[in-house]
């Protein structure tokens, strides 16, 4: 039955998302997980095993413009966008969307659609560089969420640093679940963003999503522990220092440089580490791309991914001892052999020779990765999140069983980490790694059901937000029922700035509503085979 429900959720109607029929698929089954409690006193002193990330929510706006058009809108030659960039579509919030509202929504529908409830996490991180408060955090406004389980004990609170705040929000939840505070129950990590640019050249480079990451023991997704590469430095290649604005302050080939050079130094060191690990486990090798099923990046645009991953096999030949360049991922590439790594950053021939030496490597491990980012642009803090996604909801869970999946998340300013995901081996049908792949598996639907704008309409909203940015008294002028079903949105920013927010209906027949759509007995849920398929035969029958 539940591979029945995954099909039929893949074959949903591509015209609209329907988002209440997905929660009805969603609570067919009892949940998969349960609320985990206190823990008990004879499991205090055990380090949980194989924490990670149970369940995976994406949220991406229902709106966005086609590069191609906005090329030629703004002038440029065609394919500076779609192939200098790699860039197709981009996601874009009216003013009815801020980064909180944003954060409701993907939170709300990672709790509907795990069954879970509110009461059963102990721990809400939030990673975001969208800031519409100097204090006042992301997660005190999420909060409101878990009013009516009565569950205030909840800790953690807002991570900044450019794109990296997202990776830093969910390392804090591994660790917690890993120290003596946790007591047993689950962490929520959420990264949200609104990547927005003055016009010119960075515009395109935009996007606004978020996602929610569920953290626990048992996961399907392991974090390998000890096994993280970081490197930090000082830079001013991206930041925001007029806060009144929205736009960011970028030195685009200073980030490229910062970039490339943490991704150096972050596999120089992961390397390191997994190499002393494989010497007390009594093997001797040298890790290369090859010990990746699949390796994930921050994706600032999709282009500089796929140089990123030609970049890993140049770190790779220059550290070899002997590389064979005759025959194999090598061959033909004996003239590089004595350039420095740092002379490389801006080198074309060295470029151009890594990108084609690797392409089958990028189809292979990293081409998959990019369909958010795509389809949808830069995220920030979730677009390394969005790629990991992008990854699950394009493969089986068997082709993803056992894999180990290489994460790289950048934030400017400077911060960088390569750290690695250890796919369980379990991937029959009920697993949990079988339903975080079926929770994923409409991903392309979800993307095509949004609702396509002229950049015409995208630099009214651009330039609308830009107006209203920070404004008091304030009732947002963007449309809500172009948003979709369940999607929370800012109803009015009073004269005192604060914000009032209101979810619309989950169905699309129903009126707007205001106020809280809890999930608190969602677990409790479960339809017999004969009621679930009846429901689902209306719904075709009446769509």
């Amino acid at each position: 039955m539940f591979q029945l429900l995954s099909t039929l959720i893949t074959t949903l109607q591509p015209m609209r998302y329907s988002y209440n029929l997905r929660l009805l698929l969603a609570r067919s089954c009892l949940s998969p997980f349960r609320m985990p409690g206190s823990l008990p006193a004879v499991c205090e002193a055990a380090w949980p095993k194989d924490v990670g990330i149970m369940a995976v929510e994406v949220y991406v706006p229902s709106q966005y413009v086609e590069q191609a058009e906005l090329e030629e809108f703004d002038g440029v030659g065609a394919g500076k966008y779609t192939v200098g960039l790699g860039q197709a579509r981009m996601g874009f919030c009216s003013d009815r969307e801020d980064i909180s509202s944003l954060c409701l929504t993907v939170v709300q529908r990672l709790m509907e659609h795990s069954g879970l409830s509110y009461q059963s996490v102990g721990r809400l991180e939030v990673g975001t560089e969208t800031i519409i408060d100097k204090s006042k955090s992301t997660k005190t406004v999420l909060m409101q969420l878990f009013e009516e389980s009565g569950n205030t004990d909840v800790d953690g609170v807002d991570t900044t640093n450019a794109c990296y705040g997202g990776t830093a929000a969910l390392f804090n939840a591994v660790n917690w679940v890993e120290s003596s505070s946790w007591d047993g129950r689950y962490a929520l990590v959420v990264a949200g963003d609104i990547a927005v640019y003055a016009t010119g050249g960075a515009r395109p480079t935009g996007g606004a999503g978020a996602v929610a990451m569920l953290v626990g023991p048992n996961a399907p997704l392991a974090f390998e522990r000890g096994l993280r590469g970081t490197h930090m430095r000082h830079a001013y290649d991206f930041y925001k220092p007029d806060m009144v604005s929205e736009y960011p302050v970028v030195d685009g080939k200073l980030s490229i440089q910062c970039y490339l050079s943490a991704l150096d130094r972050c596999y120089s060191i992961y390397r390191n580490k997994i190499h002393a690990q494989w010497q007390r486990e009594g093997l001797d090798k040298r890790c290369s791309l090859a010990d990746f099923g699949f390796m994930v990046f921050h994706s600032p645009y999709c282009k500089l991914v796929q140089k990123s991953l030609a970049r890993l096999m140049l770190n790779d030949f220059l550290c070899h001892p002997s590389p064979d360049t005759e025959s194999g991922p090598f061959s033909g590439l004996e003239a590089f052999r004595d350039v420095k790594i740092e002379d490389t950053y801006f080198d074309r021939d060295v470029e151009k020779a890594f990108m084609k030496a690797s392409s089958e490597a990028f189809e292979n491990k990293t081409k998959a990765s990019l369909l958010i980012s795509n389809q949808n642009g830069n995220m920030y803090t979730p677009s390394v999140y969005g790629c990991l996604a992008s990854v699950l909801a394009q493969h089986t869970p068997q082709q993803l069983a056992g894999q180990r999946i290489g994460v790289f998340s950048y934030g400017s300013g400077f911060a960088a980490t390569l750290y690695s995901i250890k796919v369980t081996q379990d991937a029959t049908p009920g697993s949990s790694l079988d339903k975080l792949v079926s929770s994923l598996c409409d991903l392309q639907a979800r993307l095509d059901s949004r609702k396509k704008v002229s950049p015409d309409v995208f630099a009214q909203n651009m330039k609308l937000r830009e107006e209203t940015h920070h404004l008091a008294n304030y009732i947002p002028q963007g449309s809500v029922e172009e948003l979709f079903p369940g999607t929370w949105y800012l109803t009015r920013v009073d004269e005192k700035h604060r914000r009032q927010y209101a979810r619309r209906s989950v169905s699309d027949d129903r009126p707007l509503e205001a106020g809280l759509l809890t999930s608190s007995n969602a677990a409790e849920v479960c339809f017999s085979n004969w009621y679930l398929f009846h429901m689902i035969l209306m719904y075709f029958h009446n769509n």
